[in-house]
């Protein structure tokens, strides 16, 4: 495992246990970006203008990126800093080749 607070199951998918609080933040801002997403579909079935559509569009986007940031963020103050404290330089790899993809 890269972390303490990582595990492994056997068929290799990986898990955090996080915190009660933390669970319960994240699914909070999961469920206002999907409130927002069904908002998106019931103005296209409405026939809604193009740019209004397009601006909450925008906004899911800026959600989702608040979220990424959040999560991101809180990885590296657990998982990548207990995997540098533990001296698992793979971590850091880890990590560059994350932001890697996110930044595409």
């Amino acid at each position: 495992m890269n972390c303490n607070c990582e595990s492994e199951d056997t068929k290799g998918i990986r898990y955090k246990v996080r915190e009660d609080g933390e669970k319960k933040a994240l699914l909070t801002r999961l469920s206002r970006i999907e409130g927002q997403v069904r908002g998106i579909a019931a103005m296209v079935e409405e026939n809604r203008y193009c740019p209004d559509i397009l601006t909450q569009v925008a906004a899911v986007q800026a959600a989702l990126n608040s979220f990424n940031k959040e999560l991101l963020a809180r990885h590296i103050k657990t998982c990548v800093c207990e995997d540098i404290k533990a001296e698992r330089e793979e971590a850091v790899e880890e990590l560059c080749e994350l932001l890697k993809r996110l930044m595409k």
